[in-house]
């Protein structure tokens, strides 16, 4: 029987123990949402049919559900014992995904997209409690001072995983969908069988990591909720995150949905991209991750930002080139610098919000900041379905056209439709996100440019062949100075 009780005292040892654990955890957790996750639930969800409001739901539903961990609150202060919540309700998560693999290889006549949709949500709500709990179990675990190189570490671990993962199962799948069509969906049915076996394997053991015992006093919960509210900063890091949120949602879940119908790309491709864009992250998340630590985390996602907006707007330019190598080549940059800016980003988010949250109410804090950007992240994606409908009919042509006496050239320069209009919306309200992060204040913070002559300094150093990341980090400077003279 496993002993899942907190305890009063934890050795160096212990906490060596525990930070191994969480990182096998996070391997088994890596597997299992490679499996069920990305690319692959959304080519499932096109196989059943599903419209684009429905793959909107789909993206949404993630994030939708941590509106619930209020629930999560209520019981880590009812019971003080955040392992036992977390283990329990990761295992109610990730049965599930057992149930809807099985439907259609037992059930293949009423297997359909709004059968599975119901099945997700809870797969989802479970793993939102779970989630809750782990952030404050792991805010008293991991020391302060290792969180950003820790969590760079574990991350790198877990995007290693699935890289090699990810292109095993595209080519699997790909061969499937041409030499053997009607065994793609079982296949799926298997991804998902394993995905919780996985899951499972993962809840086991974390149930193994050791808890610090902490006291917790019992209060009215939307009384804890309210505190947060009451700290100016951490209001000023809540509409930055919401807003930054749902520009990024309001794109990124059809980036795969664009790739496979409108460009007609196989998962290979999509997968290998996917990967290319990883590789980035995991060469230079514990670059960000060290640069967090050493200067701020504000000062990283400034630097962050830009990029991926940048390639936001990059987006918009896929698919205007007749041959196809011209637009993989397109392709092939913007997954590399969305890789690099979301492992700092990403990383950074996460960091801060544990940071600026006092310890003693990691888990209002944190839950509060979860709950308010679930619900504009969960809005994102929705909103991105209806408008991809709206623009399916409307399109935006731009040409470039030289006429001589002998011969007339015409340059095709942007062409926006459904989903492109998407991604140039995002990237506008990225724009104002990244304004709003100025107001946030954070303990030990470095000015940008500061720190990007330093990251330069030490990639150049390190890395002579990366110099185009610098340029990169500086590129967008004068064009934001410009958009906050015009409105703000």
């Amino acid at each position: 029987m496993m002993d899942l009780k907190p305890r009063e005292v934890l050795t160096e040892q212990d906490v060596k123990r525990g930070l191994r654990l969480v990182i096998g955890d996070g391997l088994m957790s890596e597997a299992m949402t490679t499996l069920t996750g990305g690319a692959f639930i959304v080519a499932m969800a096109l196989l059943l049919g599903a419209n684009n409001l429905q793959l909107g739901l789909i993206a949404a539903l993630p994030t939708m559900v941590n509106v619930f961990q209020l629930i999560s609150i209520w019981l880590v202060r009812r019971f003080n014992n955040r392992r036992a919540i977390t283990v329990i309700c990761s295992y109610l998560a990730r049965f599930p995904l057992v149930i809807i693999g099985l439907l259609p290889l037992l059930f293949p006549q009423i297997v359909s997209i709004e059968l599975i949709i119901p099945i997700l949500f809870f797969y989802y709500f479970s793993g939102a409690i779970a989630g809750a709990s782990w952030n404050s179990w792991m805010k008293d675990l991991v020391p302060e001072k290792q969180l950003g190189a820790y969590f760079a570490k574990r991350s790198s671990y877990m995007q290693t995983l699935n890289v090699v993962l990810s292109l095993l199962l595209a080519l699997g799948l790909d061969f499937l969908r041409d030499n053997r069509p009607e065994l793609e969906l079982n296949a799926y049915g298997y991804m998902f069988i394993a995905a919780g076996i996985f899951g499972l394997t993962g809840s086991t053991i974390l149930g193994r990591a050791p808890e610090p015992k902490k006291v917790l006093p019992r209060e009215n919960i939307f009384l804890m909720l309210a505190r947060p509210l009451r700290d100016s900063n951490f209001v000023r890091l809540l509409i930055f995150n919401s807003a930054w949120v749902f520009a990024v949602n309001l794109a990124s879940p059809f980036f795969t949905v664009f790739m496979m119908k409108s460009m007609g790309l196989g998962l290979s491709y999509i997968i290998g991209l996917t990967i290319l864009s990883q590789i980035c992250s995991i060469f230079t998340i514990r670059v960000w991750g060290h640069f967090a630590d050493r200067y701020s985390n504000k000062t990283i996602i400034a630097i962050g930002g830009p990029l991926y907006v940048t390639c936001l707007v990059a987006w918009c330019f896929v698919g205007i080139y007749s041959q196809l190598w011209p637009n993989l080549l397109l392709l092939a940059f913007i997954h590399i610098f969305m890789g690099i800016a979301n492992a700092g980003i990403n990383l950074s988010l996460t960091n801060i919000g544990l940071k600026l949250a006092p310890t003693a109410d990691a888990i209002v804090y944190l839950s509060a900041r979860n709950i308010i950007t679930a619900v504009f992240s969960a809005l994102a994606p929705l909103a991105g379905g209806a408008l991809a409908d709206y623009f399916t009919e409307r399109h935006l042509k731009v040409d470039a056209e030289w006429g001589g006496p002998r011969w007339t050239k015409t340059v095709h320069l942007v062409e926006l439709h459904e989903w492109n209009f998407l991604f140039l919306f995002g990237a506008l309200l990225g724009l104002v996100a990244l304004n709003l992060l100025r107001r946030v204040k954070e303990t030990g913070e470095v000015e940008k440019n500061t720190v990007v002559r330093i990251m330069r300094s030490t990639i150049r150093s390190n890395l002579k062949d990366t110099f185009l990341l610098g340029a990169m980090m500086n590129g967008y400077t004068q064009l934001r100075s410009v958009f906050r003279r015009k409105f703000f």
